[in-house]
């Protein structure tokens, strides 16, 4: 194997998600930043070529940038644990927990964390009970307003603010443009940021939270990824009590379900300085307005040198693993 100084890279980007364009770009930018510190990296898209490929040139470690189903479901890194190359980010059976939102939720809220009170609503049951007698009992039940969502995914596609009933109905059509399962919650008032979490090797440390504050009221894929469309604010605009409980919930979620080397958990904190949980992200964005960067540079340190060091996690994670015995 290369020295951890120089290693060979392969970054996995695109696929065929609906969030195929964001993972191009994560990919891009994390390829660009790599080959910065010094590392030799090749951009892959997914196809019927990668595992034989990947098992014939057998590079020091794959960094999956694939958002959406194709990257975030545990499926792809199941594979790879087959392959025996490391890789950086979360186990597939950690990921599988976090990319189906209800479950993330079930197990963050059995721990004793807030989370919004929700409902999850598969298709078939939607319409199995008829579309206007379950939003009639979702409304008497939550009123307004709420957030609606697809169970799995990423980007904000299919999320929707719901501040009047007559608005539901479409909010559900759209989420279930995304996913076959949607997510209903109360909707929590306060300051939304994002922690990112990341574990070089010594234990897993929140950086500093990102505020999100987006021009149009809603942090949509629009606002996420134009430039111009959101500020943030990196310290959020946080006490110092209410932003180290939120980094301490992070880390916490972050090891509750199971997360390795980088994730992001969001966050809304509320007026008396709760945090909410929302979701957990395996493979957050890497993008050139994506939160994780921004919080990694406001921690004052080094992109690529960070970067690099998640890889270095993932080859001596693998190592350890290898060398570990089989239980008798």
């Amino acid at each position: 194997m290369a020295d951890f100084s120089d290693l060979d890279v392969v970054v996995l980007a695109g696929g065929i998600s609906h969030e195929r364009d964001v993972s191009l770009r994560s990919g891009r930018r994390v390829a660009s930043t790599l080959t910065g510190a010094g590392h030799r990296v090749v951009v892959r898209d997914p196809d019927a070529s990668l595992l034989p490929d990947i098992a014939r040139s057998r590079p020091d470690v794959i960094w999956p940038a694939l958002h959406g189903a194709s990257g975030e479901d545990g499926a792809l890194r199941a594979l790879l644990d087959g392959e025996g190359i490391p890789y950086v980010g979360s186990r597939a059976d950690s990921a599988r927990l976090a990319w189906f939102k209800p479950t993330a939720k079930s197990l963050v809220s059995r721990a004793g964390f807030a989370t919004p009170d929700s409902i999850t609503l598969p298709k078939d049951t939607f319409r199995e009970l008829g579309a206007n007698s379950v939003l009639e009992r979702v409304l008497s039940s939550f009123g307004v307003p709420l957030v609606v969502k697809p169970a799995q995914g990423g980007s904000a596609q299919g999320v929707t603010i719901v501040d009047s009933a007559d608005d539901l109905p479409r909010a559900m059509v759209d989420a279930y443009t995304y996913a076959d399962v949607a997510l209903i919650e109360r909707k929590i008032v306060g300051t939304e940021v994002a922690i990112a979490v990341i574990d070089t090797g010594d234990g897993p440390v929140a950086l500093p939270a990102v505020e999100i504050e987006p021009l149009s009221g809603v942090y949509s894929f629009e606002a996420r990824y134009n430039a111009g469309e959101t500020l943030f604010y990196t310290p959020a605009r946080l006490s110092d009590e209410a932003s180290a409980l939120a980094g301490r919930t992070a880390v916490a979620i972050h090891e509750l379900l199971g997360l390795r080397h980088i994730s992001r958990v969001d966050l809304i904190i509320d007026a008396e300085g709760v945090p909410w949980f929302l979701e957990a992200n395996v493979l957050p964005g890497l993008t050139e307005t994506s939160l994780v960067p921004q919080a990694i540079e406001a921690a004052g340190l080094d992109l690529g040198t960070v970067y690099g060091q998640l890889a270095q996690a993932a080859i001596r994670d693998a190592q350890a693993e290898s060398s570990t015995p089989e239980p008798v």
